[in-house]
């Protein structure tokens, strides 16, 4: 597929064109070295099924998650407040995002605040692309390969989205491996509730060692992740058990990026 350029909703507005979708790309997603991977393979997506998207750009800011989970309500609302500001400036309707505290954010706290927007995952408008015909992929990379797939707290408890990551999976042939604790039973990947940005609490074992554990019980070749904290902590686990080389662990975006060839 030949380069694109991903425009900025200043740029759309300026120029008088409608945009379908606005991709929020979060804070992991704009500056994280390994989140960014997430962020292209899901802008080449919307792409591919000629979605017109844009992107807030240098005007996109946290959206105050972690600072309302560590119990500062007063930066959270301020935050959201100046989000949702620019938001309805631009008359946003419909946001997909690839990070799952970005979404529940959006979804279910800032239409308290005036922030009323549809909010999708971005796992569960991949898959509707998928049933819809908009993109295909060939499972031929992943046949016969053992996936496991961690569920988010935030995609899965916090929102009961369990079903599109691994229809997904299913989709592109490889055996989809269900850890022992998985859905509704699943464990955090110990970056949840602002923990991502402090030190851990004093205890017997890191909670991402602990679900490093889990994964090297099923023996998986991939371990299919839907969230940017969930991949620093899920990576950080393997490599403490030196296996980063046997065990990838790969967004369900990169995955579906890599099966259509983009």
């Amino acid at each position: 597929m030949s380069d694109f350029k991903v425009r900025t909703m200043a740029d759309m507005m300026a120029a008088g064109e409608e945009v379908e979708v606005l991709f929020w790309v979060g804070c992991a997603g704009s500056f994280d070295e390994r989140a960014q991977k997430i962020t292209k393979a899901v802008a080449k997506i919307l792409h591919a099924a000629s979605i017109k998207f844009a992107i807030l750009g240098t005007e996109e800011a946290c959206t105050g998650d972690p600072a309302k989970r560590a119990g500062n309500e007063f930066l959270f609302q301020m935050m959201a407040m100046q989000n949702i500001e620019l938001m309805n400036a631009y008359d946003i309707k419909k946001i997909v995002t690839a990070c799952p505290h970005c979404f529940n954010t959006l979804k279910n706290e800032y239409p308290a605040l005036g922030g009323n927007y549809e909010v999708v995952h971005h796992t569960t408008l991949i898959n509707q692309l998928l049933a819809d015909g908009k993109i295909s992929i060939q499972g031929g990379a992943f046949a016969g390969q053992r996936i496991t797939y961690h569920d988010s707290c935030y995609l899965g408890r916090a929102n009961n989205i369990y079903e599109a990551p691994r229809e997904i999976i299913a989709k592109l042939d490889a055996a989809l491996i269900e850890m022992k604790r998985s859905k509704a039973n699943g464990l955090c990947c110990g970056a949840g509730g602002a923990q991502m940005f402090k030190e851990a609490e004093e205890g017997k074992k890191e909670v991402n060692l602990e679900r490093a554990d889990d994964i090297l019980e099923a023996n998986p070749g991939i371990v299919a992740a839907a969230c940017p904290f969930c991949m620093t902590m899920l990576r950080d686990g393997v490599k403490h058990h030196n296996k980063e080389a046997e065990i990838e662990v790969k967004d369900i975006a990169e995955l579906v990026a890599n099966a259509m060839d983009l």
